[in-house]
């Protein structure tokens, strides 16, 4: 085991990379860090990486650019140049599975890039895995209730990677993809971005953290995305915002629509969720939100970070340190996370939670 493969989106590979540092430092591991521009994905080197060492530093310093990735081996060579019959390419996967001895798997995970070139293997990927899949079943090694999954990751056509990653700790879904839906009803595709920052932060808690008859705010609400999703799970919202709600939203009876300034307005009494998907500087949204949290006028806060082309993971780094220094301050304790979620774009996601 002496790579670690990590999928980011496609311009983040400088971030990702920074990700790897920090879980390296945690594994007390050094890494040969490869990261070209516009790949959508990281290969790092090492001498001989341990997985569980690699997984419990992953467990305590979470990625934040990183969507899915592995420890295995590679890249292999699928392709023999020098022969022109038809190509075998499931064998030289299944050696190189075979040796990881790491069986068994509860799933595999065919993955490749998410960029225009490597969504073109999508096909080679479909046509791979029933028949990587048949060999594994054959020789028992695959297991649903095992805690390591397989992933067999296309460079290209020619070039793949193998290896596995925890399920506690990896990705919950291939290439770090959510695979959700356009509700009907919702106003905005932003709607996705809340959605997903719950499965995301909130896991098997989410029913219960986002039960009917809680109270929440959406700050810089128009036109309704976040609140919708909101409303749909029975929460009680005041929408804040000078522009208009747009759809069936703006006539629900769980949402009482306010026109006010979404960086001065404040509810006259705590409330259970503050979301906040405001188009300003980090600095300032991260300010906005401790004040929140620290004031103890929200108990959890979700909100988005628009980050600036230079200095991204810098950016996320010093909301961090406001955030939590003004907790500090205000003696809460707290959980706070940050990610960049496959329906983000140039913005990273927080999410903060007060420890009572």
């Amino acid at each position: 085991m002496n790579i670690v493969v990590a999928q980011c989106r496609a311009g983040f590979e400088p971030e990702a990379a920074a990700d790897l540092a920090q879980v390296a430092a945690q594994a007390h591991c050094a890494l040969d860090v490869d990261a070209p521009p516009g790949r959508g994905y990281v290969l790092a080197r090492g001498d001989t990486l341990d997985r569980r060492r690699w997984s419990r530093a992953v467990a305590a310093s979470p990625p934040i650019f990183i969507r899915s990735s592995f420890v295995g081996a590679g890249p292999l060579a699928l392709v023999d140049p020098a022969r022109r019959e038809k190509t075998d390419r499931v064998t030289p996967l299944i050696d190189a599975i075979v040796a990881m001895a790491n069986a068994p798997y509860s799933a595999v995970w065919m993955e490749f890039p998410d960029t225009n070139e490597g969504k073109a293997m999508s096909v080679l990927a479909r046509a791979l895995l029933p028949r990587i899949e048949a060999h594994l079943r054959e020789h028992a090694m695959l297991d649903p209730h095992a805690t390591k999954r397989l992933h067999v990751f296309l460079e290209d056509g020619r070039h793949a990677c193998v290896g596995t990653s925890d399920a506690a700790t990896g990705s919950r879904w291939p290439m770090g993809i959510a695979r959700l839906r356009m509700p009907r009803g919702a106003p905005a595709r932003s709607t996705l971005k809340l959605a997903e920052a719950f499965i995301v932060f909130l896991g098997e808690c989410e029913t219960t953290l986002l039960r009917p008859g809680l109270r929440a705010v959406d700050l810089g609400s128009a036109p309704g995305g976040w609140t919708w999703q909101l409303a749909q799970r029975g929460l009680r919202v005041t929408s804040v915002d000078n522009g208009a709600l747009k759809g069936e939203i703006a006539s629900d009876p769980l949402v009482t629509h306010v026109r006010d300034d979404g960086l001065k307005w404040r509810p006259r009494r705590p409330v259970d969720w503050l979301v906040c998907d405001i188009v300003l500087q980090p600095k300032r949204i991260a300010a906005l939100v401790a004040g929140w949290m620290a004031d103890g006028a929200a108990r959890r806060a979700i909100f988005n970070l628009k980050l600036p082309m230079k200095k991204r993971y810098d950016e996320v780094e010093h909301a961090r340190v406001t955030i939590s220094e003004s907790l500090t301050r205000a003696g809460v304790r707290f959980e706070l996370r940050f990610r960049q979620l496959y329906h983000d774009r140039e913005e990273v996601t927080g999410y903060i939670a007060r420890i009572d």
